[in-house]
């Protein structure tokens, strides 16, 4: 299984197999604090929270909790920082490339250790964690590093007697609120573009997932980073909400439910129209023609939904499946289920680890019961894995309907939903009859249906013959209620930077 896992990873994203180290199961965490201006502090309140091993339930450290007085500090600290004449302001773009090149360097060298400290704290498998969330991260940071000094504005013929050219200047201070599902993933979405691009940071990882975050934190000091220029604060929700709320953020990046989105758009309108970029929730559709080639298809929609325990905001809920095939196919993907292997994430041939805690594992059962009440065929798995840990059995359902709640509501789990199509102007409006458009899929062999069906669908990725396959170089972004704003290649720098028109009056000389 570790094998098809490595196939996987390695075919959808490029990244070239290795040999993968023995993990670290028991990994010493070296920083449970608040890191603001390069030092590590207690929070102001005193309160502390557990995070847990979702395989274990058990408690793995105590981590400082900080609220809205410990945004403000780490806000000042990052406007401080901003400000002009610093040392950050007046670096040359190029020594922000060393910079973002030296904690790669530095990721690299500890790419164990963080792998090893991501299962502990996410649940992921170790394989998964080493062979593809470190090298994505790394490779992010690297590939901002090369934009820091070519993002740059254009000298424009204007009217008249005048010199016009447009700067490419940094937004500010940056709020960014990343998830639990690739912590250290969508810490390297969100650092490097902005760090690249000359902005500071007050960073809130997840309250299930700080650990990575505040090991990297340390790695910035280390790296050479300036005081202020990045800092990180764990808490809870009201932490995030006092830097949505925060009268000195320039800008806040938010990665996670619509729900929460909405009121991070709503906050940030209220308090000073601070730009927002969302990436949030999907349902997505992946489309699976008669011509497609059945083994590739069913393992690769296996993929795309199973990968992450079924936690990705792009998976591929929604599986559609032309009729003449359907059958097969709903076979063919319930015993693939049956076997992917489940257990301690650190086994070296687990494929699927935990949920990331009790609540997520609990909404996701009570979505696989809707799905029993409400018609749906359950062909595979249903429940859940033993009674320690936050596992849930790979699910199939076949027989869904698109008005069956596990087909309209995404589930965040492992629950494939198999749905029947004749044609293809149906399923292209099913398709995209749902509030989200973060993702979709076809599978065929014939190029000009996958050409039509990509034109016709509203989502903000469209896979041909593939799932799952992201890189730094392509933007990822939603349509619709799936967010604004992209992330990654060229188009993420946007989001972090200003552009400023400079008009100088020409003044003739006379010789």
């Amino acid at each position: 299984m570790l094998r098809l896992l490595s196939k996987n990873l390695n075919s959808v994203r490029g990244f070239a197999s290795a040999a993968v180290p023995a993990p670290e199961t028991n990994p010493s965490v070296l920083y449970a604090g608040i890191f603001i201006d390069n030092e590590w502090h207690q929070s102001k309140s005193g309160k502390k929270f557990e995070t847990r091993n979702p395989a274990t339930e058990e408690v793995i450290a105590n981590v400082q909790q900080g609220d809205a007085s410990d945004i403000d500090q780490a806000v000042q600290a990052a406007r401080r920082a901003f400000k002009l004449g610093s040392p950050w302001r007046t670096m040359d773009a190029s020594q922000r490339g060393v910079l973002l090149h030296r904690l790669a360097d530095l990721m690299e060298r500890d790419r164990k250790y963080l792998a090893s400290l991501e299962t502990l704290d996410n649940g992921k498998p170790y394989s998964t964690a080493y062979g593809f969330d470190l090298p994505a991260s790394i490779g992010t940071l690297r590939y901002y590093a090369g934009w820091a000094d070519k993002n740059h504005g254009k000298v424009i013929p204007m009217d008249g007697k005048f010199f016009a050219y447009t700067r490419h200047e940094p937004v500010g201070v940056c709020g960014q609120i990343i998830p639990w599902n690739f912590p250290i993933l969508m810490a390297a979405w969100k650092l490097g573009p902005a760090l690249a691009t000359g902005n500071c940071i007050v960073l809130k990882p997840a309250e299930q997932t700080p650990l990575t975050a505040l090991y990297i934190a340390q790695l910035t000091k280390e790296a050479g980073f300036p005081a202020g220029v990045v800092n990180v604060v764990p808490g809870f929700g009201d932490a995030g909400a006092a830097i949505v709320n925060h009268p000195d953020v320039d800008k806040v990046a938010f990665t996670g439910s619509t729900e929460i989105g909405q009121l991070v758009k709503e906050g940030a309108a209220k308090s000073n129209l601070k730009r927002t970029t969302l990436e949030l929730g999907g349902k997505s559709p992946n489309i699976i023609f008669k011509d497609a080639d059945m083994d590739q298809a069913v393992e690769t929609a296996h993929f795309g939904l199973f990968f992450n325990m079924g936690q990705c905001c792009c998976a591929g809920s929604r599986t559609f499946v032309e009729s003449s095939i359907y059958d097969e196919f709903v076979e063919r993907s319930a015993a693939r289920a049956k076997a992917r292997t489940v257990g301690d994430p650190f086994d070296m041939n687990v494929e699927h680890g935990p949920q990331i805690d009790e609540d997520q594992m609990n909404k996701i059962l009570s979505m696989i019961d809707s799905g029993k009440s409400e018609g749906a065929k359950l062909v595979q798995g249903g429940g859940r894995v033993g009674e320690k840990g936050y596992f849930v059995a790979p699910t199939v359902f076949a027989d869904v309907k698109d008005n069956m709640k596990i087909a309209r509501e995404e589930i965040f789990g492992p629950v494939q939903q198999i749905l029947k199509f004749d044609k293809i102007s149906d399923v292209i409006q099913r398709a995209n009859k749902t509030d989200y458009g973060l993702a979709a899929a076809v599978f065929t062999k014939d190029i000009d249906k996958a050409n039509y069906v990509v034109q016709g669908l509203r989502a903000g990725t469209v896979w041909v013959n593939s799932y799952n396959a992201l890189s730094t170089q392509v933007p990822f972004g939603g349509y619709k209620m799936s967010g604004h704003g992209r992330e990654l290649g060229e188009y993420g720098l946007e989001a972090y930077t200003e552009v400023k028109s400079v008009i100088v009056k020409v003044t003739e000389k006379n010789s």
